[in-house]
């Protein structure tokens, strides 16, 4: 897989990859730019929480038609020295619907451990919470990958 990014100008940048799709990306006015699109880091968390929501959503393709909401929701901790990479990063998961806590941490589960090459390529310590139905729902056993 290869992108290519040019240039814009200042901080600015326009990514296209094989699909054509043009990304822009830029910088806060910290490093030098004028918060004219995502940040790289926002687009990297942005890509974890589509990576991982198509996992889930097709190892509960059985499911989909009963869900009513699946939100994700994705936190990231950064060190403060440079590179100031991601260290921890949390994802909230948001569902509604009819279906079992169980079903969806064994596809949450899944999605990251087995599927998602973005949380893959990660050296992030990635946790996990859901909300089913507006509540809270603990894992209660890991599940089984």
């Amino acid at each position: 897989m290869r992108i290519s990014a040019t240039w814009q100008g200042g901080r600015a940048f326009t990514a296209v990859g094989a699909t054509g799709f043009p990304m822009q990306m830029d910088a806060t006015s910290n490093y030098g730019g004028k918060s004219s699109a995502p940040t790289p880091t926002e687009m990297l968390l942005s890509a974890l929480a589509g990576c991982i929501g198509i996992d889930v959503t097709m190892i509960l393709k059985p499911y989909l038609e009963k869900l009513t909401k699946l939100d994700i929701k994705v936190d990231g901790e950064r060190r403060e020295e440079m590179p100031t990479a991601f260290t921890n990063i949390h994802i909230t998961f948001e569902v509604s619907g009819e279906v079992s806590a169980k079903k969806v941490w064994r596809a949450i589960k899944l999605g990251e451990e087995k599927y998602c090459a973005v949380s893959a390529s990660l050296t992030a310590e990635i946790t996990h919470s859901l909300i089913l139905n507006g509540e809270e729902v603990e894992e209660e056993v890991k599940a089984e990958v």
